[in-house]
């Protein structure tokens, strides 16, 4: 095996994650156009928007389907896969988040951390992915704001501590949620053996560390503070690692004595100090940038950075007449962007190797067996151990077990794939429809990842739902299907490369699983292997509405245009009202108005009637004043009058908190428990009991 795991300790399987317009389309043009292959022209990066291949991508601006692409950089293969940040395609994310082992953490300079910042960091947290973090449109400081430079880095410094604090309360919440559990366990107790108990109060993102980046994904530059570390290591005879610590935080250069102090070191010596990160990094970039967009900006300044930096500018493009365009020519190639965070992908995020010894237990939770369960299954038990045991350490080898991960299905027209094969066979792409679908233009792939051994093209996999369990044998045969993989492809982006087999470790679209997954499903080639978990979704679809055809006669196509669309959409719901009616369920607004659109130009193509939101009211307001709702009874003897209040905060607390001794009363079951009287009591910071009995 040690010979085949080169190939993969080369690979870096890594998602783009931000709130909605923060650059993370225009971050991925340019890495595309960088190291893509050609796919996309230099000067077209930030303006094609290439992995926002759909019309209504293009138009309303923003991303609404995770896409990847493959991108080769210094000998390593980097699965990119660009997410939406808008909340009604969050779903997206949860299953770009499944597939990676890390994630690039896009903040907006000016707009910082907003609410979808939050969502995709706990995306990834739970999905124990390798964060960096890249804060985009520093421009926007010198350009909109108009700060200095001092100013711009005390905004930037906010920024990273407030991240920081993000992720460092989702750390303190698996803390005591760890503790929790084994002081539930108990000495020697199984139910400790997931417990991760790690007191890391150390920063995630520290730039010093090499995991933030700071970048303008628009102009095509982006820097690190070691690659300013390594330039004044040269220029000043210092040590890269000590220049390093002193590029962030409260470090000052003392230039007479040409040492690195802190606050209290540098009082006498300058009037006006300033960090070593505004002295030698900001400074330079805004002076640049004054020279080249202000009318009477230093235009040696320009000259001064393109020699001494030796950077191959043609002269044309320095002789433009839009100030912009000189600026992007000498920046991009000062400073440029995709070396700048793919090299930071390359140094800080794990290979597939690493990742999924440090994943596995998200992946697949490690599983208590009785006694009785091992004494009937224990060959099974033995299978199913070895498939967790190579999905742990990410085996490529023949032998291996065939382990892979589909996080959503989604539609590609027939017209669309391609027409060879990787040896140039052709492939049978011409007949639309797929078994058990109905006739269709549309072809459905599969969205995978490969965890364990190899995944070839014809070869036959188990396709296992999620309530698939290996032990109960016959009975499970619902949540079980046998399946022949048709084609396996590359993704570039919207384009599909054939590919005969797929190694663990790649991510591939798969052709030939339409009729048997309907969102996510695991693939084995054995059945004696345990579904991958669930992901997560950060919400649930709210907004539903009726829908049917404007010709009756159409009721037919609809119901097929219905189950497509339930196909290529992974939070997408479809239901039947108690009045027969058709409703479906999306995420909110801007996700609706996309599957009414699909459903009329792609999977139905029929006109539709929708009706006005069918809103769900499940929680309420509580105002000061409340009427009393007064009723006669019928023979006018009685009247019955209702007021309706709050339940005090420390009783709802109880009453949360002691919710299997009501169960117990309501079940009629005895009070005592392994036959002690169960005295427990449950208090919260303002003593709870005590306050409803002095109430």
């Amino acid at each position: 095996m040690e010979g085949e795991e080169a190939p993969c300790r080369r690979i870096r399987n890594i998602c783009i994650l931000a709130h909605v317009d923060h650059g993370k389309t225009t971050l991925a043009d340019h890495l595309i156009a960088a190291c893509g292959g050609g796919v996309l022209h230099p000067k077209l990066a930030g303006r094609l928007r290439f992995m926002d291949y759909l019309d209504e991508e293009q138009r309303r601006a923003i991303t609404m389907k995770s896409s990847s692409i493959a991108l080769h950089y210094q000998g390593h293969s980097i699965n990119l896969i660009d997410s939406p940040g808008h909340m009604d395609f969050c779903s997206e994310v949860s299953t770009a988040a499944r597939l990676s082992d890390g994630a690039l953490v896009l903040v907006d300079a000016v707009e910082g951390v907003h609410i979808q910042t939050h969502a995709v960091l706990r995306q990834a947290w739970v999905e124990k992915l390798t964060p960096c973090l890249v804060l985009n449109k520093i421009d926007r400081l010198i350009t909109e704001l108009k700060l200095t430079p001092a100013e711009a880095y005390t905004r930037l410094q906010r920024i990273v501590h407030e991240v920081n604090g993000i992720v460092s309360a989702f750390k303190s919440e698996k803390y005591l949620s760890d503790v929790d559990l084994l002081l539930a366990a108990g000495p020697g107790g199984n139910e400790a053996d997931d417990a991760e108990v790690e007191d890391d109060v150390e920063d995630t993102f520290q730039p010093q560390k090499g995991n933030v980046a700071f970048v303008c994904a628009l102009d095509g530059w982006g820097f690190s503070i070691g690659h300013f570390a390594g330039i004044y290591a040269a220029k000043l005879g210092a040590s890269t690692n000590a220049l390093l610590r002193g590029l962030w935080g409260p470090w000052y250069y003392n230039t007479k004595k040409m040492t690195i102090v802190g606050k209290k070191g540098i009082e006498g010596v300058s009037k006006d100090p300033q960090p070593m990160f505004v002295q030698f990094i900001l400074k330079p970039l805004f002076q640049v940038y004054h020279a080249a967009l202000d009318a009477e900006g230093d235009k040696g300044m320009l000259e001064k950075v393109i020699k001494s930096f030796n950077l191959s500018i043609p002269p044309r493009e320095l002789q433009n007449k839009d100030p912009k365009a000189v600026l992007q020519a000498v920046m991009s190639r000062w400073l440029p962007l995709s070396d700048t965070v793919l090299s930071m992908v390359v140094r800080c995020m794990p290979d597939p190797i690493s990742a999924q010894s440090f994943r596995i237990s998200r992946l697949l939770p490690k599983r208590d067996f009785g006694l009785d369960q091992v004494g009937d299954n224990a060959d099974v038990i033995a299978e199913v151990e070895h498939v967790r045991k190579c999905i742990e350490v990410c085996d490529s080898s023949d032998s291996a077990p065939c382990v892979a991960f589909v996080s959503k299905m989604f539609a590609v027209p027939y017209k669309m794939l391609p027409q060879r094969g990787p040896n140039g066979e052709i492939l049978n792409n011409q007949h639309p429809g797929e078994a058990g679908i109905g006739e269709s233009e549309e072809c459905f792939l599969a969205f995978a990842r490969v965890f364990s051994g190899v995944l070839r093209a014809g070869q036959r996999v188990f396709v296992l739902s999620a309530l698939y369990d290996p032990l109960k044998g016959e009975s499970m045969q619902r949540h079980v299907q046998e399946a022949e993989l048709q084609s396996l492809y590359l993704m570039m982006g919207q384009g599909l490369k054939p590919v005969a087999s797929a190694s663990a470790g790649n991510v591939v679209a798969i052709q030939g699983l339409g009729q048997y997954i309907l969102k996510s499903a695991t693939l084995s080639s054995t059945k004696n292997c345990w579904p991958f978990s669930s992901m997560m979704f950060q919400v649930a679809p709210t907004l539903r509405v009726a829908i049917e055809p404007s010709d009756p006669s159409d009721m037919g196509t609809l119901m097929k245009g219905l189950r497509l669309l339930n196909r290529a959409d992974p939070f997408v719901e479809i239901t039947v009202s108690s009045r027969g009616e058709q409703v479906l369920a999306a995420a909110g607004e801007v996700h609706l108005e996309r599957c009414i659109k699909d459903l009329k130009e792609r999977f139905a193509k029929v006109s539709l009637e929708v009706s006005p939101p069918l809103v769900s009211f499940k929680e309420t307001i509580e105002g000061e004043d409340t009427n009393v709702v007064e009723k006669t009874t019928p023979n006018g003897r009685c009247i019955v009058k209702v007021h309706v209040m709050k339940l005090p905060d420390a009783l709802t607390k109880v009453l949360e908190e002691s919710g299997d001794v009501i169960g117990d009363i309501v079940e009629g079951r005895s009070g005592k428990r392994n036959g002690n009287l169960d005295t427990r009591d449950s208090y919260d910071d303002g003593n709870s009991v005590t306050v409803i009995k002095n109430g």
